[in-house]
């Protein structure tokens, strides 16, 4: 028996918090700035006439509805069934939609058939990472664009940064073991207590010409309490979480069969964009 690539613990995870935070309550600016950010990268002008493409791991739908506007038809792959519920609901007035509650190996959609493909945020949550990226690959026409999303190892850090991190995923890897109701707690607590005093004293630090850009959560600084609770149960909600420098994301993505790869200067990292090789 061949063994999927989805972890289903974390698959769950996800369900449980897309359920809870279906983005309802985010602002339409602050949504569509976030989805900016993600996708400033990507090439919109060169896609081909009425484009066809795909969003692996869409979760709450949150990105699609604003691609959906630029398309003509986009298929949405979510296998945690309260999670793709949820990304029905919140997308039921776009009519180019087709959802698929599938795992990626699961996925019956033909190699070299979209037009572009997108994966935020979702790849390195599985046990093979760079099976899953060569997969997205295989579904893009040759020379289409595949934008990216993965955590990264905080290369660019200093040496105190990263051990906050290893510090702070100790805690990751106790909460994801909690059920969903105490999981839930922790994190709205650790956005409460630590998230939001720290991201409001940045503030004020910038505010009186500091900069900040390279302190711990000052990505958060601009961003409402809600992203906040969303994120921490992100991070320290979910059971598998990798982290990737650039060398490994451009290792990956020329094993998979994808070229021109280009990173984002800018949080969130690493964003990325790539092409899939003309045969």
């Amino acid at each position: 028996m061949i063994k999927k690539n989805i972890d289903l613990n974390t698959a769950k995870s996800f369900g449980e918090e897309w359920e809870k935070f279906d983005q309802a309550n985010l602002s339409k600016e602050e949504a569509l700035k976030r989805f900016n950010e993600y996708f400033h990268l990507f090439p919109w002008n060169s896609l081909p006439s009425n484009p066809v493409g795909i969003d692996i791991g869409c979760g709450s739908g949150r990105w699609d509805k604003f691609v959906a506007q630029k398309v003509d038809k986009l298929h949405c792959v979510e296998p945690a069934e309260r999670a793709i519920s949820v990304a029905k609901r919140n997308l039921s007035k776009y009519k180019n939609i087709i959802f698929h509650q599938k795992s990626l190996d699961d996925l019956e959609i033909s190699n070299e058939t979209m037009d572009f493909c997108f994966s935020l945020g979702v790849l390195h949550h599985v046990p093979d990472t760079q099976k899953a990226l060569k997969k997205c690959a295989s579904l893009l026409k040759p020379g289409a664009p595949f934008l990216g999303y993965l955590y990264y190892n905080f290369e660019n850090k200093s040496q105190l940064f990263r051990f906050i991190w290893r510090f702070s995923d100790f805690f990751r890897r106790v909460i994801s073991k909690s059920s969903s109701r105490y999981k839930s707690f922790y994190c709205d607590l650790i956005a409460l207590v630590i998230y939001m005093p720290i991201t409001k004293f940045l503030k004020l630090l910038e505010i009186i010409g500091i900069k900040v850009d390279s302190l711990p959560l000052s990505y958060y600084r601009n961003y409402s309490f809600y992203t906040m609770r969303t994120d921490s149960r992100d991070r320290f909600g979910t059971p598998i979480e990798k982290r990737f420098s650039r060398k490994d994301i451009i290792k990956m993505c020329e094993k998979s069969g994808l070229e021109e790869i280009v990173f984002s200067q800018r949080q969130p990292y690493w964003c990325f964009l790539a092409r899939k090789k003309k045969n």
